[in-house]
This record gives C-alpha cells, structure tokens and sequence, in this order.
C-alpha cells in the first residue's frame, strides 16, 4: 500500500466506532480499520496457512465477510477479536480444502528468498550493512522454525509472542479454553527451543571456518614469499 494513501486516511475513533460507521456505509472508517489491524490478521493467517499469498487472500476474503456482517456485530467480543476469529475460520476451511497437502512438512527451502550480499555499503548512521543482513538470515531462520511447528502450536505461539495477543484473546479467537492456549504456548515454546539449539549445534562446528579460499590463500602466499627469499626475521634475532 502507497504511503502517502496511508497518510491520509483518518485513524480515529475506537474500533468498535470505526466498525459502527462502516455498517453506516462509511468506508474510510473501512479502511482504517483495516489497516489498523492488517498485521496481526495477516500474522494469523500466516501462521495457520504457512503461505504468504494465501494468508493475503485469507485476511482479504475476512475483511469481505467482515464489511457483509458488520451491522450484526453485538459487541460480544473486542472488534479485534471478532476479526481474528473470522481470519481463524476462514483458514481453517481453506486448511480442510487442501486436505490432500501434507500440513507438517518443513518449510521448503525455495521459498525462501536470497540474501543479500554481504559486502554492500555502510548504512549513513555507520552501521555495516551485514549486520542488517545477519538480522534478516535470524529472521528467517526463526520463521522457518516457527513454520516446522505442527499447526496447533505454530497459531498460538505467533498470536501471543509475536503480536503479544492475550492468553484471553487467543482463547477467544481459537475457540479454546484459557488453560489450553498456556498449554499450547508452553509446549511451542519448548519445541521451537529445541530446534533452535539444533542449529546452534550445527553452525557451532562450522564457527570460524578455515578450510578453502583461505586456507589455499595463506599457503600459496606464504610459498611465493619463500621462493622470492623474503622470509622474514624473527622480531628477537641480531643480524649475523
């Protein structure tokens, strides 16, 4: 979306007035409730679908049973929570639809987009770009991890640790009691854990790597200073 379109629409008014003025047909209120809540919605159904095209299509196709029905909302629940709850129903349809897919394969590699070279300029603050890079590689190899956790964890962990939903609100929207969203999170938390130390362990033997370029580089340096005689002298040795 454009940013200066951004900008201009108002943001005002809580989210049940906004809700209230869009079942007056008013839809700037309609679109700022959208974007008010288009991240957590878009984190929902990413982390039930595990498809960032289909988690879009999943919170657009939410948004249209939400502007159908907005005149029948009771207020039973937050607006938010109403909304995380049409995203939840609306994935778990297109999740029985697509029932002949494996759910619990990992995520595959190809979809995961190239990194960025590493020898790029320093940023104007003086903050090396690789940095930003190294952020961008934990990034994605914390969303892949997050992706491997079977579906009935993978949704409670990105809804209370990533958009800091409460315990009540997960409960709410996922249709489950308060004790089982604790549970759930506790045992995503453990899982993702263990993963994440997996990898440590792997990277940890591969830490300062010496073999290849480097190594050749250093030999083949080091030989052609011998066979031109300069070898040096040893910072204590008096000449002869």
């Amino acid at each position: 979306m454009r940013k200066a379109t951004q900008a201009r629409v108002p943001d005002e008014g809580s989210d049940a007035q906004l809700l209230a003025r869009l079942a007056a047909g008013d839809h700037v209120a309609f679109e700022a409730l959208m974007r008010r809540h288009n991240q957590r919605l878009f984190r929902v159904a990413r982390a039930l679908l595990r498809d960032d095209q289909e988690a879009e299509d999943a919170v657009q196709e939410a948004y249209l049973s939400a502007y159908r029905h907005a005149a029948s909302f009771r207020g039973d629940a937050q607006v938010s929570t109403w909304l995380s709850r049409i995203v939840v129903n609306g994935c778990l349809m297109r999740l029985r639809q697509r029932r002949s897919h494996p759910v619990l394969v990992p995520f595959p590699p190809g979809a995961i987009e190239d990194a960025p070279a590493v020898d790029g300029p320093m940023h104007e603050e003086g903050e090396p770009q690789y940095r930003d890079v190294l952020r961008a590689e934990v990034r994605r190899l914390l969303e892949r991890r997050i992706d491997e956790l079977p579906p009935i964890f993978r949704a409670v962990f990105v809804m209370r640790e990533v958009e800091d939903m409460t315990g009540q609100e997960v409960a709410d929207a996922l249709s489950l009691p308060v004790a089982t969203v604790r549970t759930r999170l506790f045992r995503a938390r453990a899982m993702l854990r263990a993963s994440l130390e997996r990898d440590m362990d792997t990277a940890a033997g591969n830490v300062f790597a010496f073999a290849g370029d480097r190594c050749d580089r250093i030999v083949a340096t080091v030989l052609a200073r011998v066979a031109a005689g300069d070898v040096g002298v040893d910072p204590g040795d008096e000449p002869a």
